[in-house]
């Protein structure tokens, strides 16, 4: 694990943020535009706070604190995330077990299961950090919890981390990390002074992919909505910035044209379900503004094909349909038949987009 630095659009900020530190707030609500570096931040924050040799409020990389924190242990740093992101970050300590049977040993019919990763942050996360609390920190400076994506919190766990903040330990900060901070209990957020993060310029967004070694970085951030880091993310794990089955898709829409709906189902039931499903909202985010007269956001290589449907369509239903993926989006990890999960998708797509007629 590298030392944790700042995105260059959030040094300024972090310097002006950390300077004030002896004033500093026990718990902050990091929150802006998903794919801009937040989870960056607050490492780099939770960095810098631990730093015992902090240069302009930044760590220095070179004290002992730092040492531990390029190395991924350092005992005052704490992170909850869900099981299921922390296997994404390869985290060692969250692997999940192999479920046995009733019996304890595995032996008795049916073979054992393997536990799905939680996408949650559970209460025995929460809970877990209390002996933490109970012991003095190990360089007599602060400790500091890093909790994302906050809105994984649950119900239950957001309650026992409210108990939490309402008398908060001492020398102890906790990073919340949120792209959606409505979604959170709004006890919790009165609890939490709140730090918002700035989307960067189109121009250091560029330069700063293009620094990533990311091919055709106009296209990319087009597809992350002006986020570097989702478009970072995207260009090292999708082979085009707009699916080819996308595209092919709104062409066919556009122009009225017939397509297979069960070939195309075939095709895109190929590809992970959040996948497929966040470019279909970004799809429809950019029918819904070219219904108003607007350029698209997602796809402006496509706008010929987005500007014919919006043109021809129903705004209501294309409005409709938006609200519809997002209810669908929340559904897309659960073990579902892949084939018509993506044929109703696209069917109810493929409705939403029907010309009106005598319009």
């Amino acid at each position: 694990m590298s030392q944790a630095t700042f995105l260059p659009w959030q040094t300024d900020l972090a310097q002006e943020w950390l300077g004030a530190r002896e004033r500093f707030a026990h718990a902050w609500l990091i929150h802006g535009l998903a794919g801009i570096g937040k989870r960056e931040f607050a490492l780099a924050a939770a960095a810098a706070l631990l730093c015992e040799n902090p240069t302009n409020g930044l760590a220095c990389g070179k004290c002992l604190a730092c040492g531990w924190m390029s190395h991924g242990n350092h005992p005052d740093l704490k992170r909850i995330r869900p099981e299921a992101m922390a296997l994404e970050e390869g985290a060692e300590d969250a692997t999940s077990e192999d479920a046995l049977d009733a019996s304890g040993d595995g032996t008795s019919g049916s073979a054992a299961t393997k536990k799905t990763p939680s996408k949650d942050i559970r209460i025995d996360q929460i809970r877990s950090m209390e002996p933490w609390f109970n012991h003095a920190t190990h360089r007599g400076g602060w400790r500091v919890a890093v909790i994302y994506p906050a809105e994984a919190l649950t119900t239950i766990s957001g309650n026992a981390l409210l108990k939490v903040l309402e008398e908060p330990p001492a020398s102890t900060v906790f990073l919340l990390v949120a792209s959606a901070p409505d979604r959170l209990l709004p006890t919790l957020l009165s609890r939490c002074r709140r730090l918002a993060l700035p989307t960067p310029s189109h121009l250091e967004a560029m330069q700063w992919l293009a620094g990533q070694g990311v091919t055709s970085p106009e296209q990319w951030l087009s597809a992350a909505g002006g986020a570097p880091v989702e478009a970072r993310r995207l260009a090292q794990s999708e082979e085009q910035a707009c699916p080819s089955w996308l595209g092919g898709l709104l062409q066919s829409l556009g122009s009225v044209r017939s397509f297979d709906l069960g070939l195309l189902a075939d095709t895109v039931a190929k590809f992970p379900a959040p996948s497929w499903l966040d470019a279909l909202s970004r799809a429809t985010v950019d029918l819904n503004l070219a219904a108003h007269g607007l350029a698209p956001r997602y796809y402006p290589g496509l706008s010929k094909s987005i500007e014919a449907i919006a043109r021809k369509g129903d705004p209501k239903k294309l409005s409709d349909l938006s609200k519809w993926l997002a209810q669908q989006s929340r559904v897309a990890g659960h073990p579902l038949n892949a084939k018509l999960f993506a044929q109703a998708a696209l069917q109810r797509v493929s409705q939403s987009c029907q010309p009106v007629i005598n319009r």
